[in-house]
């Protein structure tokens, strides 16, 4: 349901912004040759990219927000951050344009006439421009989208370039006709930096860069504080459109049961998504023991093999009858033994150290195994 309500919002403001850049690029285009300015026909051309631009906002938002899917696993989130790359790759292919123009025309520069006109259709863009970038931050801001976050920005910056182009015709009209194309030149450097900006945020995402360390350790430090971890280790985060994913390694006590350790897997995510509101998916790898400083228990053998080599040498010590269960823990490069045997085992011909002590020479004996302890029930 919010994300029908965020992708109904998301279209209908950018839809808005797609009217308004169409209209204020015929009137810029129309005034600008009318009255000989190549800075506002600049900035016209600058509105017919933002319709492009908003575009692909559009088929983005539509995409952004739907459920995952067999070919999707982890939804379509960063369809936002391909179309925030597009965006910038369109807003820089502009910019170099009108720079071009710009300095093709500081060689020749035009007479401006009409100046009512450039005047009003200037103030018109700045205007309607910055109520754009007011009412669409809001709505970036209600569904925490980056995407509509660098389309209010854009917003901004056309009114910020149409400010630099009514300075530019004003000082045209009064006798520095080169500031025209001055001031075309400053609109096409201002989108290039506006599509710098959204390409290397997009990029970063892409890649899997990291949120803010300040962040990342604000959610360390509040898992940390969770019963039963004893530390963190190996904690992960990465943006995935407007949204967080993390995983994290925590280091719990070895001896804890399964379920015990998957009790505090839940925790984890709990405290976690407390901690960070935009975090959506968190990964949680329980560790018995510090693995980056451990010895690695790689090379031992796997649970069906181990238990066969213990089977077989209590059968050989004659004591396989007694075993009712036998539980392995692997830390530190070696496997400990846990046996579970009846009380009906201790007699008087047979105490329970001459139990331990027979079960331990027998698990010395064999390579890779390791302490053992013998519990009676």
């Amino acid at each position: 349901m919010q994300n029908n309500e965020r992708t109904k919002a998301s279209q209908k403001i950018t839809l808005i912004g797609a009217v308004v850049d169409f209209l204020l690029a015929i009137f810029k285009v129309i005034a600008g040759v009318l009255g000989n300015s190549g800075a506002l026909i600049a900035d016209g051309i600058h509105s017919f990219s933002d319709l492009l631009s908003d575009g692909v906002v559009l088929y983005a938002t539509k995409h952004a927000n739907e459920e995952a899917d067999e070919d999707h696993p982890y939804g379509h989130k960063r369809f936002e951050t391909i179309a925030t790359l597009g965006l910038a790759i369109i807003l820089a292919i502009v910019g170099i344009g009108v720079i071009y123009n710009a300095i093709e025309r500081l060689d020749n520069p035009n007479i401006l006439s009409y100046s009512t006109l450039l005047f009003g259709v200037t103030a018109l863009s700045i205007l309607s421009k910055e109520l754009l970038f007011w009412v669409t931050i809001k709505v970036a801001k209600t569904y925490k989208s980056n995407m509509l976050k660098a389309n209010a920005w854009h917003h901004r910056s056309d009114a910020l370039s149409s400010v630099v182009v009514l300075v530019g015709i004003f000082g045209s009209l009064n006798g520095y006709p080169y500031l025209d194309g001055v001031a075309a030149i400053i609109v096409g450097l201002m989108v290039m930096a506006i599509a710098w900006e959204l390409g290397s945020n997009a990029t970063k995402e892409l890649v899997d860069t990291s949120i803010d360390i300040k962040e990342v350790e604000k959610l360390r430090k509040v898992i940390g504080m969770i019963s039963g971890v004893n530390s963190v280790h190996s904690l992960r985060t990465r943006k995935i459109g407007h949204a967080i994913s993390a995983d994290v390694h925590v280091q719990v006590d070895p001896f804890l049961s399964v379920s015990e350790g998957h009790i505090i897997t839940i925790s984890v995510e709990r405290v976690a998504k407390e901690c960070l509101e935009d975090l959506h998916d968190v990964t949680v790898h329980i560790d018995p023991e510090d693995d980056e400083t451990a010895a690695p228990c790689k090379h031992l053998p796997e649970r069906a093999v181990a238990l066969g080599i213990l089977n077989k040498a209590l059968f050989n010590n004659e004591c396989d009858g007694e075993i009712e269960r036998i539980q392995l823990h692997y830390l530190d490069g070696k496997i400990h033994v846990d046996f579970f045997l009846p009380l009906s085992c201790i007699s008087p011909d047979t105490s329970r150290n001459e139990i331990l002590k027979k079960l331990t020479k027998m698990v010395n004996a064999l390579p890779a195994f390791g302490n053992i302890k013998v519990y009676f029930s």
